[in-house]
């Protein structure tokens, strides 16, 4: 059983020792600047050990006194800030996710609202990148990534295959009778090198140099292939709508599988009550668009 704990004279001692003054840590406690020093002569006389040098300007620590400080910062910080989070009544807990750019503007930004209205209490916080994601150093509870789903020190869950397609404006698609007809046009790239290797391939026409401008970017060398400056081999499935509204054309119906996209944590990292919310939400969206795609996590 936990013994009664004296929250006020750990209050007096820890706001003491952060201003090394009973003056200032009365002003922040709107006390005394008597009661916060009786406060903190109690805890002392409990302990049995000084906790300050008093000085005739100020105060000083003792050994005891730096031992105990860092451990009452970080319980009244972590207090604080789970108290924040109770806001209108109600328990608001963040979740920070790391999403490669193609895939939160093509499917996941549509989406989103329903997840808000189900879950108003997770404050979702987004982070673009370009498939380039560390999950601890950066603090993400989770990363969507595309690839083979082998990270190491992850737990990944397939979410979508993204098959890679050709993407071109109609005008450039009505110069475009037969896959040979690629040779006089020019090749838009991502940074996997083989893309384009393996869709020639797939279509089955000898390979040839490919020496259009490199996109770090799916979303980037799209948009590329919207304003006319080539043709793009891009997950189609990222691009539904630009396709629908005819911003583009599939000139092909060739594909060829250079990954998927994951829901990736780290290793042993405990799931919040947020991150469990957001992960079934995420697999059951995704499985509604492919309810046959999904694996276990894969270690």
């Amino acid at each position: 059983m936990r013994p009664r704990l004296p929250l006020n004279a750990l209050r007096a001692f820890e706001s003491s020792a952060r201003h090394l003054s009973f003056t200032r840590a009365a002003l922040e406690l709107n006390v005394t600047q008597a009661a916060v020093s009786q406060q903190v002569r109690a805890l002392e006389e409990r302990l049995g050990t000084a906790l300050f040098k008093r000085l005739p300007r100020g105060l000083a620590m003792t050994d005891e006194g730096l031992a105990l400080r860092p451990v009452l910062s970080d319980a009244f910080d972590r207090i604080e800030a789970v108290l924040k989070q109770f806001e209108g009544g109600h328990f608001h807990e963040v979740l920070t996710v790391g999403v490669v750019g193609t895939f939160a503007v093509g499917w996941l930004m549509p989406r989103l609202r329903s997840f808000r209205e189900a879950h108003p209490f997770v404050e979702l916080r987004l982070l673009t990148n370009n498939n380039l994601v560390d999950l601890a150093t950066e603090g993400l509870d989770f990363a969507i990534r595309f690839g083979d789903g082998t990270w190491p020190g992850s737990l990944a869950t397939r979410l979508l295959d993204a098959p890679l397609a050709l993407l071109c404006t109609p005008e450039i698609a009505a110069r475009l009778s037969k896959p040979d007809d690629l040779a006089e046009e020019t090749l838009l790239r991502s940074y996997r090198p083989d893309d384009w290797m393996n869709w020639f391939n797939a279509a089955g026409i000898p390979p040839r140099p490919v020496r259009g401008p490199v996109f770090d970017s799916s979303r980037l060398m799209v948009e590329a292939a919207m304003q006319g400056a080539g043709i793009a081999l891009a997950p189609a499935l990222m691009f539904d709508h630009e396709v629908d509204t005819g911003r583009l054309v599939r000139p092909f119906d060739v594909e060829v599988h250079a990954g998927s996209y994951w829901l990736t944590c780290l290793k042993g990292k405990p799931m919040t009550p947020a991150m469990l919310l957001f992960s079934q939400w995420l697999v059951n969206e995704a499985g509604r668009h492919a309810p046959d795609q999904h694996s276990a996590l894969r270690r």
